[in-house]
């Protein structure tokens, strides 16, 4: 059956797993990742669940003549990541995808930028009331909505095909040739004019048969691609049905959450950026499943949950084996680290820890998830929280003291859960070590017995 599952799994993790296009998506935003972290400690420093403190951070004013006060200064550094955080997503999914396609990162970057805003829309609907007279007019500008979550999935298609419009016309070579001697920074400007030039030639009649058609990409994929994707990915079937897929991967030695999350991630994350929104403004709705769901609620420990089985393997372990990775296999686990769990144990290709590895992280999933729906703890705040926070502390920030509990309860369900399939394993590793106790023992006697004249 291993043999059966290897054979259909592996192929799908390989294929996935070198995806040039999914490889980009996942080194994409994670170039966005230590500002997303960085802007969420001045979020969470102006936000903390005191009323007292909030208060006393919005009576202080900064700036007289516009009504600044310290508590928006300090929400300035989530404005400058969170909300624009399709630039960033944009700009790195593209130097990702320009150096597999193996043509200049930079200008793949620029390039993407550029297109992704000529089909931006820069007039924003607006109502202003002139001599006591409200009417609804067109500003012009541009909408914070699109330069974050709203603007992430038209960002990512730009990024593809800008700049595949750009190597290809590289690799024809319409490109303009200097002579020797110039500075390498001249010639790849002037390189890429002929490129640069196509590929905004083709997003200008991308956009001009979308003005033609009274709409603009950005909503037409908002409303066709974008909502039915997050509506599908914020559901309990799709975050069990991914995590089961994850699991099998990394039963298989193959990183899952790399698999998994090139496709997933996305998603997750751009329902973390809505509730964020949902968190500072009040507008809309909040989503149960979102980055933070995941990092938080659905394992602790690293993939499968595995801080419960560490924490079950020096509770109610005997075996050197077993109880020796456990106390070394601890600390890295507090802090989501458990390759020496995944590796060492084994959890890879172990049939008797299979059952619990996926078994664990579902039952988390689903516990948050109705807790969360019938709010008896907060949704997450859309605050980006470093995945190797450790848990009780990253609850507590993400949602309150209430999610806090929640982990810790799901741990040491998950350790009773364990329980018994650590113990199967215990009980023969004790066995393998007594009979290589008593070998060594007959080992030792057989040699005592030994005489000179026998040498």
């Amino acid at each position: 059956m291993l043999r059966k599952l290897e054979k259909i799994f592996m192929p799908m993790a390989e294929v996935i797993g070198r995806n040039k296009y999914l490889i980009a998506i996942r080194d994409g935003f994670l170039v966005s990742m230590p500002l997303l972290v960085a802007g969420s400690i001045f979020l969470i420093i102006a936000n903390f669940p005191i009323q007292a403190w909030m208060d006393w951070l919005s009576s202080i004013v900064v700036n007289e003549t516009t009504g600044e006060t310290l508590a928006s200064m300090l929400n300035k550094p989530s404005d400058a990541t969170f909300t624009i955080m399709a630039i960033f997503a944009v700009m790195g999914i593209a130097n990702s995808f320009a150096k597999q396609l193996k043509t200049n990162s930079l200008f793949g970057s620029a390039v993407a930028l550029m297109s992704w805003f000529m089909l931006m829309p820069y007039l924003i609907p607006s109502t202003v009331t002139v001599d006591g007279v409200t009417g609804d007019v067109m500003v012009s500008g541009l909408s914070l909505g699109w330069l974050g979550a709203k603007g992430i999935f038209v960002g990512i298609i730009c990024a593809f095909v800008s700049v595949h419009i750009y190597a290809w016309v590289e690799k024809k070579g319409w490109v303009i040739k200097m002579p020797a001697g110039v500075p390498p920074t001249v010639v790849e400007s002037f390189s890429a004019l002929i490129p640069a030039t196509i590929v905004m030639t083709v997003f200008g009649a991308i956009n001009l048969a979308f003005n033609f058609a009274d709409t603009n990409a950005f909503q037409i994929i908002f409303e066709f691609l974008q909502t039915p994707l997050l509506n599908l990915g914020d559901t309990l079937g799709a975050m069990v049905t991914a995590y089961i897929f994850l699991h099998f991967f990394w039963f298989f030695g193959v990183n899952g959450g790399s698999v998994v999350g090139a496709v997933f991630n996305p998603i997750l994350q751009t329902l973390s950026l809505e509730n964020l929104d949902f968190f500072r403004t009040g507008v809309g709705s909040g989503h149960i499943i979102c980055q933070q769901f995941q990092d938080l609620f659905a394992t602790f420990g690293g993939a499968g949950s595995t801080l419960s089985l560490v924490i079950a393997m020096i509770l109610f372990c005997k075996s050197k084996r077993i109880t020796e990775l456990g106390k070394l296999s601890l600390v890295p686990g507090i802090f989501n680290i458990n390759e020496p769990i995944i590796f060492g144990l084994p959890i890879v290709l172990n049939p008797t820890m299979i059952i619990p590895f996926m078994l664990v992280p579902t039952i988390n999933i689903v516990i948050s998830y109705f807790m969360m729906a019938f709010k008896l703890v907060p949704i997450c705040s859309g605050v980006n929280i470093p995945w190797t926070c450790p848990l009780g502390i990253s609850g507590v920030l993400a949602t309150n003291w209430v999610g806090g509990l929640l982990q810790i309860a799901l741990l040491v369900l998950g350790v009773f859960v364990y329980m018994p399939f650590i113990k199967a394993m215990d009980n023969q590793y004790i066995k393998e070590e007594a009979e290589a106790t008593k070998h060594a023992d007959e080992d030792d006697i057989s040699l005592d017995d030994l005489s000179f004249d026998d040498l």
